[in-house]
């Protein structure tokens, strides 16, 4: 049995049922350890493979390890036995923003707290290479302090699925939230299309209801292609604009994330809270460059992001044999400092240009296109300990054999190939040993 008495794996206490679908049931939980409260969602896996989801499950393990932040909903760690596969998740105790805005429209204030958390949220995503693909009131979960978490990756893409022409072909979402260019099959970028559904979530907070809405979905389909709606009559005429240019049906003329941030219905409530922040500290100069100097710093890998690189940890072995690395880890005992400047050399080297990111992350891009378009690739630095550091190595876009040689040809001369043995591990015997590399000294 996988779970006795309530008790799942020693490790935590099932509570009441808090939702079910097709193939999955999410239970309230304990922390037997801590006492934490967290969201258990138990997943039958013959049911998975059976309907061919078993790519869904496992995108959305790896895209929720890549996507850790305040508004986003925690994956702390991914048990499984032979029959079932459980999430356990952060316990989001003040459900979904769907049922705030069923009772009626949301005060501007609120609304604008809402779509600050939930931009900074996708921009972070993005940021990642993840596109969301179902963003709605429903997929947003509210926490005890009312803060929001973006929740179910399971429609999520990374920027290495798209095709050559760097587009997403896959036509996915709740039919009024997507964006028109979704709805032709013609292609698509997974940011645009992200943003339209968040100003789609604007306006339903702002106004109460949907803006395009028919009984006959070839008609509503039509209004999204032509972005015909109205607003109501209480919204200001700042907001009004900002909702048009999300609301483009042109993806090219849509605004982007960054041209939102500087919008300034946007920045009205956030600058507030800024500089109230700022007076509450008494030196608001001070506290603006000890953020800054936390952005760049890398995030921490916790025990189960360290545990799951052990392939007798691989999840990915619950549903085949063999699985091909498309990334490249290496350890190192050297500052993140350091290892920044060792990348952004190698980077030059290369002759790529090297872009600096959020937490660590930094992105090589070739000057010249290749067969599958530019080739660009991520490094991101993680620490797993004060002094030692992890760098994750991966294509992002690009033709794989472009990726693989100039791992293999140009990246692996300067680096030192080590083993990473991992303790009381008993090691599947069908999928290789995985292969952790050290950057050499500078």
């Amino acid at each position: 049995m996988d779970i006795k008495e309530n008790i799942l794996m020693e490790r935590y206490e099932l509570g009441r049922l808090l939702g079910q679908g097709t193939f999955a049931k999410v239970y309230f939980a304990r922390n037997l350890t801590t006492g934490q409260s967290v969201a258990i969602k138990v997943i039958d896996k013959e049911k998975v493979i059976h309907v061919g989801l078993v790519n869904q499950i496992k995108r959305e393990i790896s895209i929720m390890k890549l996507v850790r932040h305040p508004n986003i909903l925690q994956l702390y760690e991914v048990m499984a036995t032979k029959t079932k596969i459980y999430f356990a998740l952060e316990y989001a105790k003040g459900g979904e923003l769907f049922d705030k805005v069923a009772n009626g429209k949301l005060k501007e204030q609120t609304a604008r707290r809402y779509f600050h958390q939930l931009i900074d949220a996708v921009d972070f995503c993005h940021s990642r290479g993840v596109y969301h693909r179902d963003l709605k009131p429903e997929n947003l979960l509210l926490d005890e302090n009312e803060d929001l978490k973006v929740s179910d990756f399971g429609l999520s893409a990374l920027a290495e699925s798209k095709r050559e022409d760097g587009l997403l072909h896959t036509a996915c979402g709740t039919p009024a939230y997507v964006a028109p260019e979704v709805i032709t099959r013609r292609g698509y970028d997974g940011d645009k299309a992200d943003v339209w559904s968040c100003g789609v979530i604007l306006f339903v907070l702002l106004a109460g209801y949907l803006p395009f809405h028919d009984s006959n979905l070839v008609e509503m389909y039509r209004k999204i292609g032509k972005s015909e709606f109205r607003f109501p009559s209480w919204l200001q005429a700042d907001v009004r604009k900002l909702i048009s240019r999300i609301l483009d049906p042109n993806p090219v003329n849509r605004i982007t994330i960054p041209k939102i941030k500087e919008n300034a219905w946007f920045k009205m409530g956030k600058c507030s809270k800024e500089e109230n922040a700022d007076k509450a500290s008494g030196s608001g100069t001070i506290t603006n460059v000890a953020e800054d100097q936390d952005s760049m710093n890398p995030p921490n890998m916790n025990a189960f992001d360290i545990i799951i690189l052990s392939p007798g940890y691989n999840l990915t072995t619950l549903f085949e044999e063999h699985v091909q690395k498309k990334e490249a880890r290496f350890a190192i005992w050297q500052p993140a400092s350091a290892i920044r400047s060792k990348l952004e050399e190698i980077g030059k080297c290369l002759g790529m240009k090297v872009s600096k990111r959020e937490a660590g992350l930094l992105k090589l891009d070739a000057t010249t296109k290749g067969k599958k378009g530019i080739l660009s690739i991520d490094a991101e630095i993680f620490e797993l300990a004060p002094s030692l550091h992890m760098v994750e190595v991966k294509k992002c876009y690009g033709d794989t054999l472009e990726y693989q040689k100039v791992l293999d040809e140009r990246l692996r001369p300067a680096l030192q190939d080590v083993s990473w043995n991992m303790q009381g591990v008993e090691q599947d015997q069908r999928v290789q040993p995985e292969q952790h590399e050290v950057l050499q000294h500078p």
